[in-house]
C-alpha cells in the first residue's frame, strides 16, 4: 500500500529541509497494439487512482491530460517453480492516458535498422553466398509436399 506520511506544520528550532518524493512509481509501456498518437500507456500501482495519476502527470511532468482509462491486468499462471507448482505472476493496473488536444507522443526509435554494406570478396560476402547455396541445396522437392526427403522413391 502507498505511504501517506503526514509531516508536522511547525517544528521547534531549526527544522531540517525535507525532500518530498512521490508515493508511486510509474512505468511507461510500449503498447502491443497500435494506439492513437495522443494516447500513452502506463503500468501503475494497484492503489493509484485516476485522479492521483492526473495530478502526478500534471504537477510533476507538466503534461496536459484530457482523459484517463484504467484496467486491471491479471497475472499469468504459466511459470512453475522447482517443485513443479504453478506460480502466478502479480496483477497490475494499466492506465491509458489521453493527452490534451494538439498533444502527441511518439516513442523514439532507439535502435534503428542499419543497412549492411558488404564488400565483395570479404568474409561476410563469402559466408552469405555459402548460406544461400545451402538453402537452395536443402530446399525440398515441391512435388513431395510435406513428405520427408528420405521417404522418397
Amino acid at each position: 500500500m502507498a505511504r501517506r506520511i503526514l509531516y508536522p506544520l511547525y517544528q521547534y528550532g531549526n527544522p531540517q529541509t525535507r525532500v518530498f518524493r512521490t508515493d508511486y512509481f510509474l512505468t511507461m509501456v510500449r503498447p502491443g497494439v497500435p494506439q492513437p498518437e495522443d494516447t500513452v500507456q502506463f503500468r501503475i500501482p494497484m492503489e493509484m487512482t485516476r485522479v492521483e495519476l492526473k495530478d502526478y502527470l500534471e504537477s510533476i511532468y507538466k503534461v496536459p491530460v484530457a482523459a484517463i482509462r484504467t484496467r486491471i491486468q491479471h497475472g499469468s499462471m504459466k511459470q512453475r517453480d522447482h517443485r513443479n507448482r504453478r506460480i502466478k505472476k502479480p496483477d497490475y493496473k494499466v492506465a491509458y492516458v489521453q493527452l490534451a488536444a494538439g498533444q502527441t507522443f511518439q516513442f523514439p526509435d532507439l535502435f534503428p535498422e542499419k543497412e549492411e554494406v558488404i564488400e565483395p570478396g570479404s568474409f561476410e560476402d563469402t559466408q552469405k553466398k555459402f548460406m544461400e547455396d545451402e538453402r537452395q541445396r536443402q530446399k525440398g522437392d515441391p512435388r513431395q509436399a510435406d513428405v520427408p526427403y528420405w521417404f522418397g522413391l
